[in-house]
């Protein structure tokens, strides 16, 4: 099996801090209630939580595009790996994982931002 493409937190903090809002499509996966305790939403993630698949899986292929570079986040990274894995299986070709998730960011990039 292949491992799956992804990304530090530094590497991504680095990435959306050199690109303007739009050029990348950034994944938050976790749940609404998760959201609402620490989000990067000013950063222009959508969310799509994975407890939700059967809500948007008949149109998030409509809504992003599938060859511009594409960030997934969770809380630690195993479900946004699990979301990596499934846009590749539907043909994204610029999709990584980011590794550690908004725990890793509100550990290593920004301490005001909540844990949970």
């Amino acid at each position: 099996m292949q491992s799956l493409p992804q990304v530090s937190i530094e590497e991504f903090c680095e990435l959306v801090r050199a690109v303007e809002v739009g050029q990348l499509q950034l994944i938050d996966v976790r749940e609404v209630q998760e959201l609402a305790i620490a989000n990067l939403n000013d950063l222009g993630f959508r969310n799509y939580p994975l407890s939700a698949y059967d809500q948007w899986s008949e149109t998030i292929l409509d809504e992003l595009a599938p060859a511009l570079p594409t960030y997934v986040m969770c809380h630690h990274g195993m479900r946004s790996a699990q979301m990596t894995a499934w846009l590749i299986q539907q043909g994204f070709t610029d999709v990584s994982n980011i590794s550690g998730g908004i725990a890793a960011w509100s550990e290593r990039i920004d301490p005001t931002l909540p844990q949970y």
